[in-house]
């Protein structure tokens, strides 16, 4: 079941959902909440993006292959990727999901804010990461503050007993 933006109230009301600046009461929608861009990047090197041969997956990860770049705004050629990071912190509860969204406005743009990576876990305690391609056939630039995702939720029929911020592998560091 998603959760209306009445749902999304009361979960956080009850203080079992939070977010880390609290939300803005306009970033709630009807069935979502809007997260904002954060200043942190990842960028790929030099070295991955000029090509020296295709990069084998299994021995490279986004760590070796990116360099973080902190600023307020980042303009992405057409076929540009970075990684993104949402302002906000989200602290979920073991008996809900999320699911993050591009927004309308921007997707119709070119832009896109996640590749696969949509799920967010029961139990995570982390600020999201973003897949931001462009796929307009011009530069976009995007800005620290900017709402460019939001957030689904959905209860679960029980809590896990594998909480994400406890048993997760990766996000568990964001």
């Amino acid at each position: 079941m998603v959760l209306s933006d009445t749902d999304i109230c009361v979960e956080i009301a009850k203080g079992k959902l939070v977010f880390s600046p609290k939300l803005k009461p306009d970033q709630i929608g009807p069935a979502s909440v809007d997260l904002t861009l954060g200043s942190h990047f990842w960028l790929f090197k030099k070295k991955y993006v000029q090509g020296k041969g295709p990069i084998d997956l299994s021995k490279i990860d986004f760590h070796e292959a990116t360099e973080e770049k902190k600023a307020n705004s980042l303009t992405l050629p057409s076929g540009g990727m970075a990684l993104g990071i949402t302002h906000e912190k989200i602290y979920m509860p073991n008996d809900l999901i999320g699911t993050l969204e591009g927004r309308s406005r921007y997707a119709r743009m070119g832009l896109a804010v996640h590749v696969t990576s949509a799920l967010v876990q029961p139990g995570s305690q982390n600020h999201q990461v973003l897949e931001i391609v462009n796929f307009a056939p011009f530069p976009v630039t995007i800005r620290a503050g900017m709402r460019i995702s939001q957030i689904v939720f959905e209860r679960l029929t029980s809590p896990t007993k594998k909480p994400y911020a406890k048993f997760g592998k990766v996000a568990v560091r964001q």
